[in-house]
Parts: C-alpha cells; structure tokens; sequence
C-alpha cells in the first residue's frame, strides 16, 4: 500500500474573502480575480466561514423485516455562515437589512430606511475564496440569500460585527453550490494512478 500522507495537504486559511453578484451571475474562471459584477463584502473575523451540509433522510420500514426495507432522502441543505467586520459596509448592511444596497446610498453623508415589516427575498450569487500560500479553495454559489441574522450589539468594549448564515439553492443554469481547489505546488499525481 502507498503512503500517500502529506503534510502539504493540510489547509490553515490565511485570508478568507466573500464576494457578492446579482442572482445567478457566472462564476469567474477558477481563481481568476472577480469582474467588476462581483462587490467584495469586507474584512471578515479570523473565523473565515462555517461551511455546512445537512441531509435529512426518511427510513422505510414494513413487516417481516427487523431493519428499514429503504431510505429516501427528503433534503439536503447548504449553508456558509460569516461575521463581518465592516459593521457599517453598504453591501453587509443591506445584506443585514435585508434591503437593497441602493437603498443605503447616503446623501451629504446621511442615509435613512426601513427595515422591511415583511421579509424580502432577496437573493444574489456569491464567492467564497480561502487562501493557505499557494493553495486555494473556492465556493461558488449562483442562487443564496441570509436567512439567519446574528443579534447585533453596538458595544465599547471590542468592535461590533454582524453574523449572518447564508443558504443556498440551485441556480438558473448551475448547481447549488461549487467547489475549485488549487493545490499549488503539491505533486497530486499519486492518488490518481495510470490505468490501461
């Protein structure tokens, strides 16, 4: 058996980046820098995102038969969840709010609006890009929208941040969630043996 242990393929993050488009934009060729349709949402905690995959499966059980005769998956959910930093970034504010970013556009520096009394749907497509040295992962998601908010607390003592789980759906033309991995410089060629 092949020892295919390498220490090169652990992945610390170093910098951990979301980017935000309108709903069902491409995704950039992987690893390419964003377009100018894609909008940087900010510093993020040291956390980076809690990527998440839940499944749900219903077990069928019938007579004569001590264990299920089957299982049938009912659900299957993707979410990412990030504290941002820019508590008073235009696009993490909207996101928040739940409003559109135009809506925080200020004039003379001032901007007032309405917190919606019943929820939009709002929904955009977005990039997660996490970064150790030359190895790099990516999540493209064409179809999401915040669907937990964090409680938010203006505070002295350390800066306020705003937490929120982003979920995910199929998009238009792509599927829910999209994953590129760089390896850099790691000599992958040993878990991929040449057959006839």
């Amino acid at each position: 058996m092949v020892d295919t242990r390498d220490a090169d393929l652990t992945y610390g993050a170093t910098d951990y980046l979301v980017y935000v488009a309108a709903l069902d934009t491409p995704a950039p060729t992987a690893f390419a820098d964003p377009a100018s349709a894609w909008m940087n949402a900010g510093w993020v905690t040291t956390d980076g995102g809690v990527f998440k995959m839940e499944e749900e499966s219903k077990d069928i059980e019938a007579a004569g038969s001590l264990e299920p005769i089957r299982s049938l998956m009912i659900k299957s959910s993707k979410t990412n969840q990030v504290t941002f930093l820019e508590y008073l970034n235009p696009l993490v504010r909207s996101l928040y709010d739940n409003v559109p970013v135009s809506s925080l556009k200020p004039t003379a520096g001032i901007v007032t609006y309405d917190l919606p009394d019943k929820p939009n749907d709002l929904r955009y497509a977005f990039l997660f890009d996490s970064f150790d040295g030359d190895k790099r992962v990516r999540l493209y998601m064409p179809n999401g929208k915040v669907t937990e908010r964090g409680d938010e607390q203006g505070q002295t003592q350390q800066e306020s941040s705003l937490q929120m789980t982003f979920k995910f759906y199929k998009g238009a033309t792509a599927s829910a969630v999209s994953r590129s991995i760089d390896y850099g410089d790691t000599d992958m060629s040993r878990f991929f043996p040449v057959t006839p």
